[in-house]
């Protein structure tokens, strides 16, 4: 049996981003209820115990609080944001809501030597998200590092091993978060490297294989990452039983049904390619509301595949789920509802076809590493993430045929530039969106009343949390002047600076 780190998950968005940050530095790791007993947990001689973020306060009725006699083991623990509330409150310390919220980049500064820091400089950015905060230590313990905002950034017990911090080390956007984390697996926990990639492969196929037996699959392929890696993943394991199902819905950029089936023509794919365009758009016509966007959308990617599904006589559905679209659509026990993904929540209750997931647990760079070691094109693991619901949810508001044409020629401008610039490689994601204004303007000398675009381009690893790229004003100018010059309907050009949190990387 492998040794884990566990996670104790107490809603968090970033539970699972945890414990893949833990994998990414080589130690088995395990998520597991926040009410899980001690007798339990002991079962799996952990290294350490983590106890995750989340969204609730510890001193409202019924707040989510572990087991007390955790702090007993002497086994390390290590509590994130809301843990580290959750380890003050319960050995005797106080936390209160706070005068001023914390989102975004904050300064840390380390107070104190501690194997934590270890090889770290004293001052650096970390990645805060919280409401409440320490207000008073519990007994016996020292604070570590402190920011602006939160006096208490990291604490530690005099004598046990037990630590807390009130950022976010596993995000991308801490610096050193990666650090922290091995400092206090390998120097705090003396946890030993038991985990990799490759392991990850071997057990998926297994476990395909358990589960699908001798039945048929059918896979929703877009010709992103997502589905292509898992459709190489489960190829691998049940070979000609499998068959790609490609659905234009109407809702593509610009050239990309043709660019798509030329990639699945070129590794040898079986698939099949279905025009529903005028079934989504005839659905989705008077509709507004986001959430009601994505529901439909998912409703009828299934009834398309139903259709498939019995002419292929197939049984299970294949999806390149995330663990993304899983968190975001509140399908981690505790976690709240972001947005409901077409693929997770956007699913009707009854289905036909059973579902197979094999990426759910993984995040965007790990199922793209995952397709490298399978042999999947440089081409296709390098593209932007492009939503299931395509450009429905890149349109605010109702979904126009009309609409649609403005948006993917702006979106292909955009992405165009980007290539030529050398820029594509460098961002995460990029798209336009076409925003339900219209704006004056004056063009030839001539008043205009037009569509307003705006230009959306972040840096990430996994989608968890994003930054604005810093993209050069010269390329931002050329951009603009290009999408009024030659998109109709269209007098000016706003470029989206907002990070996730507080916002998400999509509109809608």
């Amino acid at each position: 049996m492998l040794r884990p780190v566990l996670v104790l998950n107490f809603g968090s968005q970033y539970v699972q981003l945890i414990a893949r940050r833990i994998r990414e530095l080589g130690v088995y790791s395990q998520i597991v209820p926040f009410y899980e007993k001690v007798e339990k947990l002991l079962e799996k001689k952990p290294y350490a115990i983590i106890l995750s973020g989340g969204p609730a306060s510890v001193y409202m009725p019924k707040a989510p609080l572990p087991d007390e006699r955790l702090y007993e083991l002497n086994i390390p623990i290590l509590g994130i944001c809301y843990g580290l509330q959750a380890i003050t409150f319960q050995l005797g310390g106080v936390v209160e809501k706070a005068q001023r919220q914390e989102y975004g980049r904050a300064k840390l500064q380390v107070l104190k030597e501690d194997p934590f820091f270890e090889g770290l400089p004293t001052g650096f950015d970390v990645w805060m998200s919280h409401a409440d905060k320490v207000s008073r230590l519990p007994p016996d313990f020292e604070v570590l590092a402190s920011s602006e905002n939160s006096p208490y950034a990291v604490i530690r017990h005099r004598e046990k091993p037990i630590y807390g911090v009130q950022f976010h080390p596993e995000v991308a956007h801490t610096q050193y978060g990666k650090e922290m984390l091995a400092n206090f697996l390998f120097r705090v926990a003396k946890a030993e490297k038991n985990w990799q990639m490759e392991d990850f492969i071997e057990r998926s196929i297994e476990e395909i294989r358990q589960k699908v037996g001798n039945k048929k699959v059918i896979c929703a392929l877009s010709g992103g990452v997502d589905s292509t890696v898992a459709f190489a993943l489960t190829y691998r394991a049940i070979g000609n039983n499998l068959l790609g199902i490609f659905v234009d819905h109407g809702l593509l950029r610009k050239g990309e049904a043709q660019e798509v089936e030329g990639y699945f023509r070129a590794m040898n794919f079986p698939f099949k390619k279905v025009d529903a365009s005028r079934l989504f758009l005839e659905r989705l016509e008077g509709v507004e509301d986001p959430e009601e966007k994505r529901r439909i959308i998912g409703h009828t990617f299934i009834e398309v595949f139903e259709r498939e599904s019995r002419d292929f006589g197939a049984e299970l559905l294949l999806q390149g789920t995330l663990y993304p679209d899983v968190v975001e659509s509140a399908g981690i026990e505790g976690a709240q509802v972001i947005k409901t993904h077409h693929n997770v929540g956007g699913l009707p209750e009854r289905m036909s076809l059973e579902l197979l997931e094999p990426l759910r647990e993984l995040f965007k760079d790990e199922v793209r590493e995952i397709g490298k070691l399978l042999g999947v094109p440089e081409g296709i693991l390098r593209r932007h993430p492009f939503p299931g619901p395509g450009l429905a949810i890149r349109i605010l508001g109702e979904v126009k045929e009309e609409d649609l044409n403005i948006l993917r020629e702006a979106d292909a401008i955009f992405i165009e530039e980007l290539k030529k610039w050398g820029l594509y490689d460098k961002v995460w994601q990029a798209f336009a969106v076409l925003l339900p204004v219209k704006s004056v303007g004056v063009m030839g000398d001539v008043r205009t009343y037009e569509r307003v675009v705006g230009l959306r381009a972040v840096d990430s690893v996994d989608g968890m949390t994003a930054d604005w790229s810093k993209l050069p004003y010269e390329f931002l100018d050329h951009v603009m002047r290009r999408i009024i010059n030659e998109v109709k309907g269209v007098n000016r050009v706003v470029y989206d600076i907002s990070s996730k949190p507080p916002a998400t990387i999509e509109w809608e």
